[in-house]
């Protein structure tokens, strides 16, 4: 019994994503060591405790507010479906994420007021906005083609340059130039996510960037999304803010080959959720490709 519920709180919090939210904050924190030489590890423990507590919150908060509005009903594919299959009921999911709330704001708390960063409180509600409203009402951005814009602010710029600012003191450009292959990448994540579901999301109303575009149009943002990426690091590279190990990245390039491949090829899009770890495969390769060219400079 204990067993089954575990295991459905790990299938709630959908671990195999959390990898997005450990590259940018890695990344932030060794851009900070390099630049000033101090690590400050209880720092880095107290912003990766209250990064990933947020990403399980907007976990939760999508599968419950989904279930609400029936979104995930049916033969939608999207969310961990715990609520759907009666392993966990909607009002525990809810009080856990109210509790979740409390921890990751008192822990914003003891970041801002005890290292006297007033300031870093402005990104830090822009993400707690951002994890409670992508499908919570009143506002729902991700049913407005919102969520990859969110999303890539926030596990980009907000998590490298947050990670920076505490370790460092302030914000700084570096972090936030690097930050923008890492938003990209994880935007791409949430964005092929949402290719699977691009019926059953028409279906409830919610216009994400995959149902306004379409398949061709979806299909060619996707190869769009994967040039800007490289092109991005590849300027970072160029340009002296990473080294020429950061070229590793294309590593990543017979994945991209593979996938594209796949998706031209799928005529059922519902089939395509069956290939997602492609896309963090890709993101994976090149994070460790960044912070390789950051560690090597």
């Amino acid at each position: 019994m204990i067993n089954n519920k575990i295991q459905a709180w790990i299938q709630a919090s959908r671990i195999h994503f959390f990898v997005a939210t450990f590259i940018p904050l890695l990344i932030g924190w060794f851009l900070a060591i390099q630049e000033y030489g101090q690590s400050h590890p209880l720092r880095f423990l107290l912003v990766l405790s209250g990064s990933l507590i947020v990403h399980l919150i907007t976990n939760l908060a999508n599968d419950y507010f989904e279930y609400n509005t029936g979104t995930d009903a049916g033969e939608a594919i999207g969310g961990s479906r715990v609520i759907q299959e009666g392993k966990i009921a909607p009002q525990t999911m809810l009080k856990v994420i109210i509790v979740l709330y409390a921890i990751a704001f008192a822990i914003a708390l003891i970041i801002i007021f005890n290292f006297r960063l007033y300031l870093l409180s402005i990104p830090i509600l822009f993400a707690a906005f951002s994890s409670l409203f992508y499908v919570a009402p009143p506002i729902r951005y991700g049913y407005h083609g919102l969520g990859e814009l969110f999303v890539g602010i926030n596990m980009g710029p907000i998590m490298v340059i947050g990670t920076y600012w505490v370790i460092a003191g302030h914000p700084g450009w570096v972090p936030f130039f690097v930050s923008l292959p890492v938003g990209l990448m994880v935007a791409l994540i949430l964005y092929y996510q949402s290719l699977p579901d691009m019926i059953t999301d028409y279906r409830a109303h919610k216009f994400t960037l995959a149902v306004r575009l379409g398949k061709k149009g979806a299909y060619r943002l996707l190869l769009l999304f994967f040039l800007v990426i490289y092109l991005s690091i590849f300027l970072l590279i160029i340009s002296g803010l990473l080294s020429w190990w950061s070229f590793s990245f294309l590593l990543s390039l017979p994945l991209i080959i593979k996938l594209t491949a796949i998706i031209k090829r799928t005529e059922n899009w519902v089939l395509l959720d069956q290939h997602g770890k492609y896309v963090r495969m890709i993101y994976f390769i090149c994070g460790l490709a960044i912070i390789a060219g950051i560690l090597l400079r």
